[in-house]
């Protein structure tokens, strides 16, 4: 039985794990935090849990992709799900540039919804709506099927559709107002339209409008699913002892060295880190300089910061959608937006109001050089100041706001600490098409027995990040026994 050490239990580590322990492997999954799950862990504050990277998913209705991977995982029957878009929309997005000439659009549950949305918001954009919705169907179909995981082609034409989205609505013709609404998804995963391959897109849009849901619970649920998934099948999950070092000799990987100074001997290392943090945990002379030059030169999506609070449930009842206030350019690409949720809490007469913005990275560039627990009573007032901001600037669509509670403020310095992310990137290597060839097939390293998953190695969120596990496991046990003994 082949040895596996997987470095970090985000969804990356987990459903590698699960995948691998399925085919028979021994699977150690190492975790330098105390708990297990990454971003996909929601944490508490005052007995309220905050979600960071798990909000909705898409694509989860009987025979849709992400609930085939979550059935291949064996984990859906225990995740309480409520599916989203059955008395309004999924998503409400409002626009405050006049230029647009739209304020507000709701996108729906269902791919004829939404095309019947866009025709009558942009009653002469009709040709370029028929050609955007003939690319969304196409390119969700091929998603849906798993086409480029399953198919005998060679890996480089698993994507075909990389035209850059904003080269797409230039082509076309569309107006700013289309743009804004039809490009959003792509700023969502962290890519600007204008280097978001055309894939990268679709897959996100395409996957909730397939269906979406949320969990009625939170991500520490979900974490902990996986967790005992895994175990349930012989892996073991090791928390609280990060990996400081992978040991090579010749060209391979021996295994890993954690920070209490225990070694685990291992056939395969696979590290859902950062590309850039594993290259740190190798021995300077055991990576070819070109292969160096390429990770190091990767560019990451920014970060995010994130407002938790609580209100008061009579006085603002939860909503089942998201909104998205958002500022455009001239052209109608986002140039900033705020996520909002309010949601029920663990407390009954309280709902819990959660704000996502831009980084604000230059805000934060003071304490770059301090960590987490530790940069002091300025740093706090600074984020509970920021805060306050936002809140202000959240009323604006949410209507005025009494009896907030400020439960936490995160910035990308605390995803930076939490799971090694370079600067706080919130969804790691961008998949622009300016580095289509240096990002591409991320999941294979210079160096054997070593792999890497996690979001950077494929495509952000959930269903992306679990698709690219998919592809290690594809990498390591080869095309023909995947497609024999994986299937999804």
């Amino acid at each position: 039985m082949a040895k596996v050490v997987i470095i970090g239990s985000g969804i990356g580590g987990l459903s590698t794990g699960i995948i691998l322990a399925r085919l028979g492997f021994e699977v150690t999954v190492v975790e330098k935090n105390r708990q297990p799950g990454g971003m996909m862990r929601s944490y508490v504050r005052q007995g309220v849990h905050c979600n960071v990277g798990l909000h909705y998913l898409g694509a989860l209705d009987a025979g849709q992709v992400l609930r085939r991977c979550f059935d291949h995982l064996g984990i859906t029957a225990d995740l309480p799900l409520m599916r989203m878009g059955t008395d309004g929309p999924i998503d409400r997005y409002l626009f405050s540039d006049a230029r647009l000439g739209i304020e507000s659009f709701d996108v729906p549950a269902g791919f004829a919804a939404y095309e019947s949305n866009l025709r009558a918001a942009f009653p002469t954009q009709q040709p370029q709506i028929d050609a955007l919705m003939a690319m969304l169907r196409r390119s969700g179909s091929q998603f849906e099927q798993l086409d480029f995981l399953y198919s005998e082609r060679p890996p480089l034409s698993w994507f075909e559709q990389m035209e850059p989205l904003g080269a797409v609505f230039e082509r076309l013709g569309c107006s700013p107002g289309l743009r804004a609404v039809f490009g959003l998804p792509s700023v969502l995963i962290g890519v600007p339209p204008a280097v978001c391959p055309q894939f990268y897109h679709t897959m996100a849009l395409a996957s909730y409008l397939f269906s979406a849901w949320r969990l009625t619970s939170n991500g520490a649920h979900m974490a902990d699913v996986c967790a005992q998934r895994l175990a349930s099948l012989g892996g073991r999950v090791r928390t609280g002892d990060g990996v400081v070092r992978i040991r090579t000799a010749d060209g391979c990987v021996q295994g890993v060295t954690l920070a209490s100074g225990e070694t685990l001997d291992t056939d395969l290392v696979i590290s859902t880190l950062h590309p850039k943090e594993t290259l740190g945990l190798l021995p300077p002379e055991s990576v070819k300089p070109s292969y160096r030059r390429r990770i190091e030169g990767l560019q990451d999506t920014h970060g995010m910061t994130a407002v938790h609070a609580l209100v008061p449930a009579a006085r603002h009842p939860a909503f089942a959608h998201n909104l998205f206030a958002i500022q455009t350019d001239a052209s109608g690409d986002a140039s900033d937006l705020i996520y909002v949720q309010l949601r029920p809490s663990e407390r009954p007469d309280q709902n819990l109001l959660s704000l996502i913005t831009s980084g604000h990275e230059a805000l934060w560039d003071r304490w770059q050089h301090t960590v987490s627990g530790k940069r002091g009573k300025e740093y706090l007032q600074s984020k509970t100041d920021f805060a306050h901001r936002l809140l202000g600037q959240a009323e604006k669509i949410t209507g005025p706001l009494s009896g907030v509670q400020l439960l936490d403020v995160s910035t990308p310095l605390t995803i930076r600490d939490w799971v090694n992310s370079p600067n706080g990137s919130a969804y790691g290597v961008m998949r622009s098409t300016e580095q289509l060839l240096s990002g591409a097939l991320l999941n294979r390293t210079s160096l054997q027995g070593l792999f890497l998953a996690g979001q950077s190695v494929m495509a952000p969120g959930i269903l992306g990040t679990i698709i690219g596990s998919l592809a290690t496991v594809q990498f390591i046990i080869g095309p023909e026994r995947f497609r024999r003994e994986v299937r999804i």
